[in-house]
């Protein structure tokens, strides 16, 4: 049965409900104590007729004993030259109230000041910043996707990445001055929050984000936290009209479906495992390939570009190849944004179709080659065509890529080709092998259990016997012990190499970029840093989302792809020639050339490994028999 609360037990329950709603409503309280006392004091200096002065029998009178009351709590220092007994007594239980309230009222102040700084520090402060680039979630792709939006901001006015992570705010910014070097011009802002809930992605005002990255988290079930958080991009009940433009990352390709249907057409999705998978088997079996990609994914140096060139309208993609000079056309974008990867050389540009070019950028690729004049074709060297080859792999440790990679090699080699997959295989892998031998028509699999980091391991498994190596990390371990185990297989590897007098093509995976340099001492021929590949992508997209029908041609085992073909097959060796010769003899064969690699510089990291994009056709190379000139080809 519910008692009526008494009279004191109400005043105590609104008195403490007051002061819990924060520091203003302690000062108010202060603010009443005050002026009661100095009242109450003022009362018993006109009561008592209390003077300021002993000879004086006149009482200071209500109004001015308040005054004195109020200045002795204000100031102690008031009371120094107080006369007559009555009168410091009054002025000294006034001063002892203000010491008392000032005490509480400094400490509220402070308190309060305290707060607000740990709030500031958290992290949960409003967004004011619009046309931002807004990065949703956390994972180590971040310092490379940072890196490359500020090389891509250097030329915006006050350009702004706005980051939004359940990690602290404090620690994220310390993380971000340690692993990215120079900010430029670009503006961070850290916000702490729960990607996954719509109230905390609004604090970082994201439909006035020029682009949204959402990262995909590293735990398990990645996939479900990228779609709930597009979910609530897409269907939030405060979103705008305004267009979104997400980029997001997707690791397994039963969630794709998913993905796609809470994305509302305003999502691109990058399947990370896949592209890097089709990327490390398409490296395997060329050498140098990795390089090519690095550099056209990155904002520094040359990069893809699109450009209406209405004087070019009626002309044949032949034609195009030579109008430019400081810049390689690659393909079209037709006006129905259909990405061409070196068409016909007799396709006839339209209206509305768009130059797919590499250059330097935007505002360098102008009309300044050679289309005027007719350049002949000089070919010296050898057009022999170059057929699908017998391979013999040998694949080193194991991860979710493993299979994924054998199912694309399987699309590049002849029939009769093997895989040879040696790893600390579990049950599990095991299994899934099986399934791929079901799924693999060119390839024959086989598989045996052994440490990769084991000399003897690696002596018994007659490696010299390989014309290719593939090194995969065990990402079940922390990222340094894998790459470790990956650098001391490879140096094993090395060793075999020498013993036996043989060079064999391997391709190595890394989880760390900054491991890379330890593998160019231990002498890999090409390096898959799945993060970083998949970072560079990212920060592309999220400036040009129609890249992305650019790089899914690209990467695809149909149609035109990237190619590292012998420099003998366009030109004679060892003579001197501009490399409009090589584009015009590569155009016989419906090739489109994109730069050359110098086999010499390959372990030169500072010469890019040897490899050249984008050279300016007047320019004048001699090229030896080892030596590669890139190519995009069907074949």
């Amino acid at each position: 049965m519910n008692q009526q609360a008494s009279l004191k037990t109400r005043i105590q329950y609104y008195f403490e409900n007051t002061l819990a709603s924060g520091p203003t409503s302690l000062i108010k309280w202060l603010a009443i104590v005050s002026i009661f006392s100095v009242l109450i004091l003022g009362l018993v200096i006109l009561i008592f007729g209390i003077s300021s002065a002993p000879d004086s029998n006149d009482g200071l009178g209500f109004i001015e004993g308040a005054w004195q009351s109020l200045m002795a709590t204000l100031d102690s220092g008031t009371m120094g030259g107080d006369e007559g007994w009555p009168f410091r007594m009054v002025r000294f239980v006034a001063t002892l109230i203000g010491i008392f309230l000032i005490s509480i009222l400094i400490g509220s102040i402070s308190s309060a000041i305290d707060e607000k700084i740990d709030e500031l520090k958290m992290g949960r402060s409003n967004v004011l910043e619009h046309g931002h680039t807004l990065i949703l979630g956390w994972s180590e792709k971040i310092f490379s996707i940072i890196s490359e939006l500020v090389i891509a901001n250097e030329n915006q006015k006050k350009p702004c990445i706005v980051i939004l992570s359940e990690k602290n705010k404090v620690e994220v910014e310390e993380e971000i001055r340690s692993k990215v070097a120079d900010l430029k011009n670009t503006k961070i802002v850290v916000r702490n929050g729960n990607p996954l809930d719509a109230s905390d992605i609004s604090i970082v005002n994201p439909y006035e984000a020029k682009s949204i990255l959402v990262l995909s988290p590293d735990q398990e079930n990645a996939d479900i936290h990228v779609i709930k958080t597009v979910l609530g991009l897409t269907r939030s009940k405060k979103r705008t009209e305004k267009e979104l433009n997400i980029v997001a990352e997707i690791k397994n390709e039963s969630n794709m479906e998913a993905a796609e249907l809470v994305g509302n057409n305003e999502t691109l999705f990058i399947r990370s495992d896949d592209i890097i998978s089709r990327i490390t088997a398409q490296t395997c079996l060329q050498s140098g390939l990795s390089v090519v990609y690095s550099e056209i994914l990155q904002f520094d140096g040359d990069e893809i570009y699109f450009k209406d060139e209405p004087s070019l309208i009626g002309k044949t993609y032949k034609d195009a190849l030579f109008a430019y000079e400081t810049s390689s056309v690659m393909g079209i974008i037709s006006a129905t944004e259909e990405a061409l990867i070196n068409p016909s050389m007799d396709y006839v540009l339209k209206q509305g179709d768009q130059i797919i070019a590499i250059s330097e950028d935007d505002d360098t690729i102008v009309l300044n080659g050679k289309s005027g004049e007719r350049i002949e074709p000089k070919n010296q060297g050898k057009l022999e065509d170059h057929p699908t080859k017998v391979s013999h792999t040998l694949l080193l440790g194991w991860n979710d890529n493993g299979g994924k990679i054998i199912q694309e090699l399987d699309n590049y080699v002849a029939p009769g080709s093997n895989v040879k997959i040696v790893a600390d295989l579990t049950a599990e892998d095991l299994a899934s092998i099986e399934i791929i031998k079901q799924e693999i028509s060119n390839i024959s699999l086989s598989f045996m259990k052994g440490e990769i980091s084991s000399k003897k391991t690696l002596e018994s498994l007659n490696a010299e016997l390989y014309s290719n190596i593939i090194v995969l990390s065990y990402k079940y371990l922390e990222v340094q012990e894998s790459d470790a185990k990956t650098l001391i297989c490879l140096l094993h590897l090395r060793n075999i190499c020498e013993q036996f007098d043989k060079n064999f093509n391997i391709v190595t995976e890394m989880l760390d970029l900054k491991n890379r340099e330890l593998g160019v001492v231990a002498k890999a021929d090409d390096f898959i840093v799945g993060d970083n590949l998949i970072s560079l992508l990212l920060s592309q997209l999220s400036e040009n989302k129609i890249l992305k029908k650019v790089y899914d041609e690209l990467f695809r085992s149909e149609g035109s792809e990237i190619y590292l073909k012998p420099a003998s097959r366009y030109i004679t060796v060892g003579k001197d020639v501009d490399f409009y010769n090589i584009v015009a003899n590569a155009a016989e064969l419906n090739e489109t050339v994109i730069g050359y690699r110098i086999s010499a510089q390959s372990e030169d990291s500072d010469s890019n490994f040897g490899v050249r994009i984008n050279p300016n056709k007047s320019g004048r190379i001699t090229l030896n028999e080892e030596d590669f000139v890139i190519v995009l080809s069907e074949d």
